[in-house]
């Protein structure tokens, strides 16, 4: 008899002990849920995700004719004194990754409380390209220093507002330029918009075009944006693929014209 009372005891000070567990646990995750997210925290999300190689190989498997395969790279450079942060980023032909094509600083911050927005991207030069090739893999001794990098931030290009994805979708954040975009004057453009899409599985899809005065779209791709997935764990066994072969040298102009945005 007193081992039967016993184990009954034990049986319900351990369904206790689960019960209150689970109450613990509930109010722990309810009170997770319910906390707000931030909008430096919108912000920072946004500047990890950029942030990384990532290559656009399988896509210009599936459309060599239209899409390369291009190594974008970008990495933390500095921090503003509000908190805005400056990610350095360039692209570059898989088989020349320390001949970038294309530098740029990113700068990522909130967006500004009267806009609808999360996210406020904003893509500037840099004043001397040749100082920055290649940041990114150089050790951190060796790169220019934070307020070098903020010194070194020249025009403003392009701002893309970012918001959060409605839930159901692919994405994580995505946004575009304002209507009527941002002054260009490549390849007879006057003018050129950017699309930024993050997606849930660390993919950066990027879609950038210019236009004329009519609205004609002179340069940059017309069948759909870019699409970088984060690099290999290995990619030697690609190294010999024609995908990473660079192309003839007549059609640089026209890949320059998909990617650069001339100031």
């Amino acid at each position: 008899m007193g081992s039967g009372s016993d184990t009954n005891g034990w049986n319900r000070a351990r369904g206790l002990a689960v019960k209150t567990l689970l109450l613990i646990g509930g109010a722990l995750l309810i009170k997770r849920l319910r906390k707000s997210t931030t909008r430096w925290d919108h912000a920072h999300f946004v500047a990890k995700s950029l942030a990384g190689e990532k290559y656009s190989k399988d896509q210009a498997s599936r459309d060599p004719d239209n899409y390369f395969n291009i190594r974008m790279l970008t990495c933390p450079a500095a921090e503003l004194v509000d908190g805005s942060k400056v990610l350095y980023f360039e692209q570059a032909f898989w088989r020349s990754p320390q001949k970038p094509f294309r530098q740029r600083f990113f700068m990522v911050k909130p967006c500004p409380k009267e806009l609808k927005c999360d996210v406020e991207l904003s893509t500037y030069a840099i004043r001397d390209m040749e100082e920055y090739k290649n940041f990114c893999d150089r050790p951190r001794d060796q790169r220019p220093q934070p307020e070098e990098v903020i010194g070194d931030i020249a025009e403003h290009l392009t701002t893309v507002h970012l918001k959060r994805c409605p839930r159901g979708k692919r994405c994580l954040y995505e946004g575009s330029t304002p209507p009527g975009g941002f002054p260009n004057s490549w390849n007879g453009a006057t003018y050129c918009t950017s699309e930024l899409s993050i997606m849930k599985n660390n993919e950066i899809h990027t879609w950038d075009r210019g236009y004329d005065d009519d609205g004609n779209q002179v340069w940059g791709q017309k069948e759909g944006p870019y699409e970088f997935k984060p690099a290999p764990t290995s990619s030697f066994n690609d190294m010999f693929s024609p995908l990473n072969f660079l192309p003839p040298p007549s059609m640089e102009r026209r890949i320059e014209g998909s990617f650069v945005l001339q100031e």
